[in-house]
């Protein structure tokens, strides 16, 4: 039973939130700003963490990621970090691509990219106030956390170990539907500044990155996705190690693991006056491991949604999400199902080496919203590997054994 706050004189509950945003990350900032963009008064953004505070991540900034942005309003969030004009990209076989990305990319530690984003929300006229999450009750007309904090809906934006989503009954991911990655910084390495992402021949579907933030560090780090079998800190420097030779394991530092829960899995975007938003809702790219566009577009629909429509916000949100994301997360799972033979990785940094639209086309589909298209497909499967044909003797006939 769920004790109802008193009702003030103007018939609006007193102490009720319109909207309550579990997790301050990317994906609750941008449901608190779009919740106070579409209307909502009293929008409350929690988090078990003050800030600044530190989150394991590539630190990767797409363009796509800034361009929710400047429609949510959101200024300055890379200011003070170079961008990076090119993405090299080796393949499992040892294949290279290096090219001018379409538009430039920043790496911005997230402990700096994520209090930018809180600051925004509280400009914005969210209140944020530092609390873990542990239970909830849903009631016909609200949503009750821990008992005490009462609102007419409620975002789940508390990444990958989600209450909130645990609170719905979907469990974590699957292996096969979850990575894990360790992450650090080190001297940047030399040359011109460049995201590079090795992938590994070894335990595929895995790659290491190295991207410089432009202080003379850069964030690199490994992971692989989940087989059923436990991976040690140790087997994942070593594996860093070896993809990234010119990285020295002893100059790095603030090493920390994070879990990556791939969009090939995702349970649904939320019931009722609930909904979920970023890693909770398992909104990782499953061929690069992005994470940043998906949490800020579908943190500020859920905002938007939980704000204009509360009593049907899982079912406005849903619908916005199938028009905004559902083409490119069909066409995103289909490349990590191709992506999961090596020799396709090989072919496509084959067909981008050769042929820039490709390239752009790959880049738009790991970085952002993008689809897959004929002449991408074409190219990649021209470069294929053509399988031997066996035959009899006389080659009219396979032999039959």
């Amino acid at each position: 039973m769920i004790d109802a706050p008193g009702r003030g004189a103007a018939g609006q509950d007193e102490g009720m939130w319109d909207v309550v945003v579990v997790g301050a990350g990317p994906a609750g900032a941008a449901a608190a700003i779009g919740a106070r963009r579409a209307g909502a008064t009293r929008v409350l953004l929690l988090d078990r963490s003050d800030f600044p505070r530190d989150k394991a991540c590539g630190d990767g900034i797409a363009a796509h990621a800034l361009d929710v942005l400047a429609e949510l309003g959101v200024t300055g969030a890379v200011d003070g970090y170079p961008p990076l004009p090119a993405l090299r990209l080796v393949g499992p076989g040892g294949g290279t691509v290096a090219r001018t990305l379409p538009r430039p990319a920043y790496t911005v530690p997230r402990q700096v990219f994520d209090a930018r984003l809180v600051a925004a929300a509280v400009a914005a006229g969210a209140e944020l106030r530092r609390h873990t999450v542990r239970r909830m009750e849903i009631a016909a007309d609200r949503v009750v956390l821990d008992g005490e904090l009462s609102a007419r809906a409620v975002v789940g934006a508390d990444g990958a170990g989600s209450v909130v989503r645990r609170a719905l009954g979907h469990p974590v991911n699957p292996d096969r539907h979850l990575a894990l990655a360790i992450r650090g910084y080190a001297p940047a390495p030399a040359g011109p500044p460049e995201q590079l992402i090795v992938t590994s021949a070894a335990r595929w579907p895995a790659y290491a990155w190295a991207f410089p933030i432009g202080d003379g560090r850069a964030n690199v780090g490994y992971g692989e996705v989940l087989r059923g079998e436990p991976l040690t800190r140790a087997h994942l420097l070593d594996r860093m190690a070896a993809l990234l030779p010119g990285v020295d394991p002893a100059t790095v530092t603030g090493l920390r693991a994070h879990h990556l829960p791939l969009s090939t899995h995702r349970p649904a975007p939320g019931r009722g006056r609930v909904l979920l938003a970023g890693d909770a809702l398992s909104l990782i790219n499953p061929f690069t491991g992005e994470g940043i566009f998906y949490a800020l577009r579908s943190g500020a629909l859920a905002g938007a949604a939980a704000a204009g429509s509360p009593a049907e916000a899982a079912r406005v949100y849903a619908a916005a999400l199938r028009v905004r994301l559902g083409t490119h997360l069909r066409h995103s799972s289909v490349a990590a199902w191709l992506a999961r033979r090596r020799r396709v990785v090989d072919a496509v940094v084959g067909a981008a080496r050769r042929d820039e639209r490709v390239y752009r086309t790959v880049v738009e589909l790991g970085l952002g919203d993008g689809r897959l298209d004929a002449r991408t497909l074409m190219a990649i499967g021209a470069d294929l590997p053509r399988p031997r044909r066996t035959g009899s003797p006389s080659g009219d006939m396979p032999p039959r054994h």
